[in-house]
């Protein structure tokens, strides 16, 4: 898959809240580094992610590629399931394996409105 294709994928089923989907394009090992819930197994972290979340728009702003790694740079309008918004816009490194599958997704944001509103809802983030 290219890093096109893998963006597209990654943020479609992130936006539809496609659990299965998300997960094939994981490493069953695969860890996520998140600045609000800090680092968790791919297969803990989305669901926690999506339960979350009361609505998401993802829009795509670029792609880069490297030996093993794809960089997607995205806006993500995130809606709280209270209909608070925490919003950001952030740059997803995804580390590739020799399967082509993200064996490291790390995440990068200024969590400085999001934080505020995902703690209010959720009582905590990590690092918080």
């Amino acid at each position: 898959m290219n890093a096109q294709t893998l963006a597209t994928s990654y943020l479609t089923a992130l936006e539809a809240a496609d659990l299965d989907a998300l997960l094939t394009l994981f490493h069953p090992d695969a860890v996520v580094h998140s600045p609000l819930y800090g680092p968790t197994p791919a297969g803990d972290f989305y669901p926690r992610l999506l339960a979350d979340t009361g609505r998401s728009s993802l829009h795509l702003r670029g792609v880069t590629e490297g030996p093993n790694l794809v960089a997607i740079w995205f806006r993500f309008d995130w809606t709280l399931p209270s209909g608070a918004p925490a919003d950001f816009e952030c740059v997803d490194v995804l580390e590739l394996g020799d399967d082509d599958r993200i064996r490291t997704l790390r995440i990068f944001y200024d969590t400085v409105t999001a934080r505020p509103a995902f703690e209010e809802e959720t009582g905590t983030s990590w690092r918080g």
